[in-house]
């Protein structure tokens, strides 16, 4: 990939305007477009200049491949499904490279994640769309309703169950991801 063509590659990347990164490495926004449409070939002194402005080494921006961009939106019917018996579970996002999982989860009438505790080694966090659950953490055990919310160490013994009438969604994110 030739010089010109690997800044404006970086420079979309972070998602930054020629302007921004002219603001950000001290020099005019004109330098920036003239480097990326190859009408200037800047010197070693320049370019370091434009790098700071991310920033990256010389070597670190020689040295880059280019990688494809990750997905950043997902449509529902793209998110992974997960369903475990009665609990429906959607993971939002790539399987592999994450350190945060999010998830919507759908709990039935009566549905539960199961007679034996979970734990696991993660931070959790969720928040109650519609309907109610139970959640059990550790000895403390609360309904929650839409609106709700909890936040927990996973490695304290959970559960979760629906003992109302109607579905419960809920949105919950943990990190590191547990699956």
């Amino acid at each position: 990939m030739e010089l010109a063509e690997r800044l404006k590659w970086l420079r979309q990347r972070h998602g930054l305007s020629q302007r921004e990164l002219a603001k950000r490495a001290g020099v005019n926004n004109s330098l920036i477009s003239q480097i990326e449409q190859e009408a200037v070939n800047p010197s070693v002194a320049t370019l370091k200049r434009v790098l700071d402005g991310f920033p990256i080494s010389m070597g670190e921006f020689f040295s880059l491949e280019r990688a494809p961009l990750r997905p950043v939106f997902f449509r529902g019917e793209e998110l992974v499904s997960m369903n475990s018996g009665e609990v429906q579970m959607w993971l939002v996002g790539p399987l592999h490279g994450r350190r945060l999982a999010l998830q919507r989860e759908c709990y039935p009438p009566g549905a539960d994640t199961g007679p034996e505790m979970l734990s696991n080694e993660a931070e959790e966090a969720g928040l109650v769309l519609s309907g109610e659950i139970e959640v059990t953490v550790g000895g403390q055990r609360c309904l929650l309703r839409a609106g709700d919310g909890y936040y927990f160490d996973t490695r304290q013994p959970h559960r979760f169950r629906n003992l109302g009438s109607e579905s419960c969604e809920l949105v919950s994110a943990a990190t590191p991801p547990t699956f």
